[in-house]
């Protein structure tokens, strides 16, 4: 870190300049504001969810509080959230009685961390990142200590915290290189804003000395929550029934899912089968049924009209029956499956074969697919996997995955799997065993998180500051 001059600043002087940076990154944020509440009208035409309690978003409350010393915990979206489950139900084993409350940032995270609600729990959006709302937020709740899920550091919200006497945590921690580079552009903020945490629990090694290169104080190195996923025996029931009704001369389709593709990734899958019709026809003798699930759900209806655009029959999830309900032969016989719901990902990975993961044949960096790998789901992945880069080596390394390098690849790899069913289970079977060799996480979370907790010196917190 340099200063105008080109030298290393000294203590005071970078202080100083982290101060003013601090203020200015202050004023920015209140100035934005009104950007945001239009953001947010635009964005809850399609998501209704982005329009509840808007007014907390700057800070601002209508409803009580918690009674003061609750575990607050941050999910920002949905496969947050779906972390948090798994420590908030290891935490709840060792705290008896424990009192949530848990933030998001946007409507899939608030609406799978309804699931998470027990009687006495809150939940709440985080505020923008202002001085004025994160000090609201505080007063307002006065939690015991604050959870932060994997990447979410705010500069106004770390400051209101340590003010506040909060203890501040980032927990399943991960940074993976290009944000580290981003961060040491904006060394001046987020410098401090990592400093000022109590703690930063790792995934990896990798990801403990990128933390530390920015300053956070690493405490552990614990692996990752998501390996501890757990089977749901109600999801794989339903999978079953689905697939007893995917069905082509009474022998089951292959089911191959794209799993939650991101903008322009359906157009490169289409466009790859366009390309190659022998490949398409090999596909459909093979009676492949498509399971399409977009990771956005403001993109459903678009997708669904692309895809049917190109001529392919198109059956939603929505509109599938109810258990006990005669399937219409639209809904057996269709070429590709439109997952457009929620909260699904378990049931959606037990029918699929198969995934191509989405968000790694565009530089987005994938998707989470240890999920994938829990659910006895083997994965195609593309180039880009930097966001989750320790699981998808882990993955490649125990032959639960297979990296490609695009689309068309992809789908070569998809139909030498459809004909070598022996390959397939074996990388089945790799994901099973990676996932129940790695478990164990939320207990190794919690107990650290908690014996940081009583390390703590005592001293005046949020119940002793005035409002």
């Amino acid at each position: 870190m340099l200063d105008a001059n080109g030298a290393t600043p000294t203590p005071a002087k970078k202080r100083w300049f982290e101060s003013l940076a601090l203020v200015a990154y202050g004023l920015l944020m209140r100035a934005l504001q009104p950007l945001l509440r239009r953001k947010l009208q635009r964005r809850g035409r399609q998501e209704p969810g982005y329009l509840q309690h808007m007014p907390q978003r700057f800070g601002v409350y209508d409803t009580p509080a918690l009674t003061p010393g609750s575990v607050w915990v941050h999910a920002v979206s949905l496969g947050e959230t779906r972390a948090a489950s798994l420590l908030v139900d290891a935490l709840r084993q060792r705290l008896p009685g424990m009192r949530l409350l848990l933030t998001h940032s946007t409507a899939t995270g608030w609406t799978q961390g309804q699931s998470l609600l027990q009687p006495g729990d809150a939940q709440a959006w985080l505020p923008w990142d202002t001085p004025q709302a994160t000090q609201r937020f505080l007063q307002h709740h006065r939690p015991r200590l604050g959870i932060l899920m994997e990447t979410e550091i705010w500069p106004a919200l770390v400051r209101a915290c340590q003010r506040q006497g909060v203890p501040l945590f980032l927990a399943n921690a991960r940074l993976n290189a290009r944000s580290l580079r981003a961060a040491q552009r904006m060394s001046w903020l987020a410098g401090p804003a990592y400093r000022g945490l109590c703690g930063v629990l790792a995934q990896s090694q990798a990801d403990a000395d990128r933390l530390r290169t920015i300053g956070a104080p690493v405490k552990a190195v614990l692996g990752n929550l998501k390996f501890d996923v757990q089977a749901q025996p109600l999801a794989l029931a339903l999978a079953q029934q689905w697939r007893q009704q995917w069905t082509l001369q009474g022998v089951p389709r292959p089911v191959v899912m794209l799993a939650s593709t991101r903008e322009g990734e359906e157009a490169l899958w289409l466009d790859a089968l366009a390309a190659q019709p022998q490949r398409r026809a090999a596909l459909q003798a093979a009676g492949v049924l498509w399971l399409l699930v977009p990771r956005h759900p403001q993109r459903f209806d678009a997708v669904h009209a692309q895809v049917q655009a190109r001529g392919w029959s198109v059956f939603r999830r929505t509109a599938l029956p109810s258990e006990g309900q005669a399937w219409p032969a639209a809904a057996a016989q269709a070429e590709v499956c439109l997952g457009d719901s929620l909260g699904e990902m378990p049931l959606y990975f037990q029918a699929a074969d198969m995934a191509l993961l989405g968000g790694s044949f565009m530089p987005l960096g994938g998707q989470n697919l240890i999920e994938a790998a829990a659910f006895g789901c083997p994965v195609v992945m593309g180039p880009h996997t930097f966001n989750f880069a320790e699981a998808a080596e882990q993955a490649l390394a125990a032959g639960a995955a297979q990296g490609v390098l695009d689309m068309d690849a992809a789908l070569d790899q998809v139909l030498a799997w459809t004909h070598d069913r022996a390959a397939l289970a074996l990388a089945r079977q790799a994901g099973l065993d990676l996932v129940a060799q790695s478990r164990g996480a939320a207990d190794r979370y919690a107990q650290a998180l908690l014996a940081l907790v009583s390390q703590r010196p005592q001293h005046a917190g949020p119940d002793t500051q005035k409002a």
